[in-house]
């Protein structure tokens, strides 16, 4: 059977067949990456969305503890004026009194 191709065919024509496969497995190879790289785009596009709603979140939160802060002051300030005495506060846990030690009040 290979007598019959060789005897049909030229040892240039076999090059330029295998030039041929190998160059469309190339351009399916690219086609892939194309795509991955696309993908990997959208997801990257995804976690920068993600990233900037949790920053606004973040930042509403701190101002809302800015705000809880002042608010509790100006109550403890008001309640001395008024000759009394506030209660003692709760214990707190660590982890807030990180979350307070950061905040800007």
């Amino acid at each position: 059977m290979w007598a019959v191709r060789a005897a049909r065919r030229t040892p240039k024509q076999d090059r330029r067949d295998d030039f041929t496969a190998v160059s469309q497995q190339q351009a399916a190879i690219n086609d892939q990456q194309g795509r991955a790289i696309e993908r990997l785009e959208r997801r990257v596009e995804q976690g920068e969305t993600k990233v900037a709603a949790q920053q606004e979140r973040l930042a509403e939160n701190d101002e809302a503890i800015a705000w809880a802060l002042i608010r509790i002051r100006d109550l403890v300030a008001y309640i001395r004026k008024s000759g009394g005495e506030p209660p003692n506060p709760r214990p707190m846990s660590a982890r807030a009194a990180r979350v307070l030690e950061r905040s800007d009040v």
